[in-house]
């Protein structure tokens, strides 16, 4: 009976260190790098959003760079830095314009930026100039950080914030801005490596913002929010927690930020348990009937896994079904995992 008893804890211990090592090599970026890169990414270093008219975007182009960068592919980073520098900036500063679409002509297109793709494309070439030791690299993301700190941190009402983009967001009375925009992993990296305390200030804005902008029922926050010059805050262009603001819990994680601000959203997901919506309205607390992707699936097991919520589970796998948006939240949470393999 003793040796039953002992070959079944062997058994039971083998069992978790196979499930153990499932987990972590489903989960594991490199692999689902290949067919990203493949939908994804033109021979040109073109990464396309297939879910918006395969248009290409400073924020498409700044996650094939991190994703990159993070599975150690020297050449493709290379190949969408070249085609993002010639083709996105183009402005008489170092900031990229926000997107080009097929068969438009430059002269057609918005000169503005989208301050978040700035923000990504930075983070991942001080990435790749640590990682290989260019030089070139660390260079022209310095370029990059101080443009967006000469044109695009601004203080309201006593806290540091970034704007969406160069113009159009700010008016006489208001400033509106995305959350989704505080991107904590990259200004994690911007403060060690620029001695500007600018971007310890980001986060502390950014996280007083999250205490603040709290709606609906599960108190969450929107995709964008308004900001008036007394301190009133409103949602802006939608009442949503939808495909922006998902991005907030995701970043959280990403730089090991998972402390109370983390929780609503935890408490959101927790609750549905089966179900995952892909948005929810925060007046109405009405939400939609066709469920999240893969994508924001993956964000909402990261963010219960970070705050003990549920056991962690293997992410899905990039498929031939998936869209641009779909497949990059999944593989920024594959990254989101590494966090609990060092703690």
């Amino acid at each position: 009976m003793k040796i039953q008893i002992k070959v079944f804890l062997v058994q039971m211990a083998l069992a978790v260190l196979l499930s153990g090592c499932q987990w972590q090599s489903s989960n594991n970026i490199e692999d689902d790098w290949k067919p990203y890169k493949s939908r994804f990414v033109a021979e040109d270093g073109r990464v396309i959003d297939t879910g918006n008219g395969n248009m290409s975007q400073s924020e498409s182009q700044g996650y094939g760079l991190i994703m990159a960068v993070k599975a150690d592919d020297k050449e493709t980073f290379k190949q969408i830095w070249q085609w993002t520098k010639i083709n996105l900036q183009v402005r008489k500063d170092n900031l990229f314009m926000w997107r080009r679409r097929p068969e438009t002509a430059l002269s057609d297109e918005d000169k503005n930026n989208a301050t978040d793709g700035d923000i990504i494309i930075a983070w991942a070439l001080l990435e790749a100039a640590t990682k290989w030791q260019q030089q070139a690299y660390d260079q022209e993301a310095f370029k990059i950080l101080n443009d967006i700190k000469r044109k695009l941190i601004v203080q309201k009402n006593g806290l540091t914030i970034i704007l969406p983009g160069e113009y159009g967001f700010q008016s006489q009375d208001t400033t509106t801005i995305n959350l989704s925009y505080w991107v904590y992993p990259a200004f994690k990296v911007f403060s060690v490596r620029d001695a500007d305390p600018v971007w310890q200030e980001l986060v502390a804005g950014g996280l007083a913002l999250l205490q603040q902008a709290r709606y609906g029922r599960w108190q969450l926050p929107p995709d964008w929010l308004e900001i008036g010059n007394d301190k009133s805050m409103v949602p802006a262009k939608n009442v949503r927690f939808g495909y922006d603001a998902v991005r907030v819990p995701l970043y959280l994680v990403l730089a090991d930020i998972d402390n109370d601000v983390l929780a609503p959203f935890a408490e959101y997901w927790g609750y549905y348990q089966g179900y995952t919506p892909a948005w929810i309205d925060l007046k109405e607390n009405v939400m939609d009937s066709y469920g999240a992707d893969s994508g924001i699936r993956a964000i909402k097991q990261i963010t219960l896994a970070a705050l003990k919520k549920t056991e962690p589970a293997a992410f899905d796998s990039v498929t031939e079904a998936q869209d641009y948006y779909s497949a990059t939240l999944l593989l920024l949470s594959k990254l989101s995992y590494r966090q609990f393999i060092k703690r």
